[in-house]
């Protein structure tokens, strides 16, 4: 390709999908890593972090926004003997989204705001090996966290976040997800046929690996998988921690 023609981020996305999604699914059929899943009914304590109002407009997707179930997704894993501590090793993360990333399953581009490093209000996409993208927005940063939350044109309406803690001779990394379904379709396809459940268990499994490697140590105990599941009809209950951008 010559140096005068380039594709646009879409359409770069739209070449290299089916590519990518073929290898996504051929290491993940051949993981090693040791899985370590368990599935609950959830409560109110599932309900996602409350959104600043000065980040909440018309184009924010909160969970409320979304369809069917709530699901609550905790991915963790423990690093030991890291040679960086959890404020490094999140400082190192959000300098460069795709430290970590599986680059062949997601691709993170800035679109807006200030940064990197990650700033407050920042806007990204998340650039999958699918024919759809994954607009979201930074709503926190701290010394060992961020969060970002899903905008418009999201397959999920909710929130991530990732974190990591001091324990013991390293470190735990984790990915801690709440979310409803964009859309019926979406629904269908995440809870009823599971395949997007398994391709977003994978890219945030793929994640959690990748931090462990970021962070310089060794994966001790393979990936903890929690997954609790709360009905819709609990996120219109007094207490709900979200709301929709008017």
């Amino acid at each position: 390709m010559s140096a005068g023609f380039m594709l646009s981020p879409p359409l770069r996305t739209l070449v290299r999908w089916p590519a990518g999604l073929l290898l996504v699914s051929w290491r993940y059929l051949w993981m090693t890593t040791p899985l370590h899943r368990s599935e609950q009914c959830g409560d109110a304590g599932d309900l996602p972090p409350s959104l600043p109002d000065s980040l909440v407009d018309h184009r924010s997707l909160p969970a409320t926004a979304g369809t069917g179930a709530l699901w609550h997704r905790v991915f963790e894993v423990c690093v030991v003997d890291s040679a960086l501590g959890p404020e490094d090793l999140i400082a190192r993360m959000s300098s460069d989204l795709n430290a970590a990333a599986p680059t062949e399953a997601a691709v993170f581009d800035q679109l807006a705001g200030p940064g990197p490093p990650l700033r407050v209000g920042a806007e990204y996409v998340v650039r999958m090996a699918a024919p759809w993208d994954g607009p979201v927005r930074v709503v926190e940063v701290t010394g060992s966290s961020f969060r970002l939350a899903t905008l418009a044109g999201h397959l999920e309406a909710g929130q991530v976040e990732f974190r990591a803690r001091s324990a013991g001779h390293g470190l735990v990394f984790t990915v801690e997800t709440w979310h409803r379904c964009a859309s019926r379709l979406v629904d269908l396809l995440y809870t009823r046929l599971r395949l997007a459940k398994e391709i977003q268990l994978n890219m945030w499994v793929r994640y959690c690996v990748g931090a462990a490697r970021v962070a310089g140590g060794q994966l001790h105990g393979g990936v903890r998988i929690t997954t609790r599941r709360l009905d819709g009809a609990g996120l219109r209950q007094p207490g709900s921690r979200e709301r929709a951008g008017s």
